[in-house]
């Protein structure tokens, strides 16, 4: 319907209200002028009172047929005026009134939840967008440990860097409680042999028991150390599923063998469980 003049940027419309303090008499003086009482619902204690019956009203006077006391609760609604505003009222926006990607990272709050908003501005890492890497584990060798002609020996681990599901044992993860899922593991073997006659190394995982993935490494001529990138693997385990690191050895003379344990950089076993 057209108008004359600006057209309004108030939206949103609440009836005006007011609070009175009460005493012992008949007049009283409103915050906005009306014509008559149908303007204003009168309330005393509550209870809506007739207009013209039990109170008449002209420009700002409101005068009353009894008088009120001290402890009365007394307050009226303006029906001939509405108090506009352009913010829409508390609660009243929900999801289906915001439009798809009209939000600003820069308008979210650093205050929100960890898993979703703190990701959102950039104030922590994506894993905690959707939970975090764990279980996970780290553990490596400080010392050496010495394997036999063709024995394929479980590596046994000194020293945890971290654990953080107490997941590590005995020299194998396993799966804790209600962390079943996809894992992802490492394992890096310095394998070395001082009378040099080492021919041919194989590292691998076991599940339960049982080969799940492996490397060989075969040598044209003997070595004393081979220093090979660690293998890999991604397994989906239950819980209760373990996971232990072995390595087999081939040398020309039957002789033994070494895998070297100095540090997180030479012989280490690490793993965690992935998101999703």
């Amino acid at each position: 319907m057209p108008f004359i003049g600006n057209q309004p940027a108030l939206s949103y419309t609440s009836f005006a209200k007011q609070d009175f303090t009460t005493s012992a008499t008949t007049s009283y003086t409103l915050d906005h002028p009306v014509t008559n009482e149908n303007e204003i619902a009168l309330f005393i204690n509550f209870v809506r009172q007739e207009p013209t019956t039990a109170y008449t009203a002209s420009g700002t006077s409101l005068t009353l047929t009894s008088a009120t006391s001290a402890s009365d609760d007394m307050y009226c609604v303006f029906l001939g005026k509405a108090v506009q505003t352009v913010n829409p009222p508390a609660g009243s926006v929900g999801a289906s009134q915001i439009a798809d990607s009209s939000i600003a990272l820069g308008k979210l709050s650093a205050t929100g939840t960890k898993d979703a908003t703190t990701f959102l501005r950039g104030d922590n890492t994506f894993a905690s967008a959707g939970g975090a890497n764990t279980p996970s584990f780290f553990v490596y060798k400080n010392t050496s440990q010495t394997l036999n002609d063709e024995t394929d020996t479980k590596v046994t681990w000194t020293t945890e860097r971290f654990d953080t599901d107490n997941a590590f044992s005995s020299d194998k993860f396993t799966v804790p409680s209600g962390q079943a899922g996809k894992y992802f593991f490492a394992f890096h073997a310095h394998v070395y042999d001082y009378n040099e006659e080492l021919r041919q190394i194989n590292r691998s995982f076991r599940k339960n028991g049982g080969y799940t993935g492996s490397v060989d490494n075969t040598f044209d001529t003997a070595v004393v150390v081979t220093n090979n990138v660690p293998i890999t693997t991604i397994i989906d385990l239950s819980v209760g599923d373990y996971i232990e690191t072995y390595v087999w050895g081939n040398t020309a003379d039957n002789g033994t063998f070494q895998i070297y344990g100095e540090g997180l950089n030479y012989t280490y076993f690490y793993g965690y469980k992935l998101i999703g």
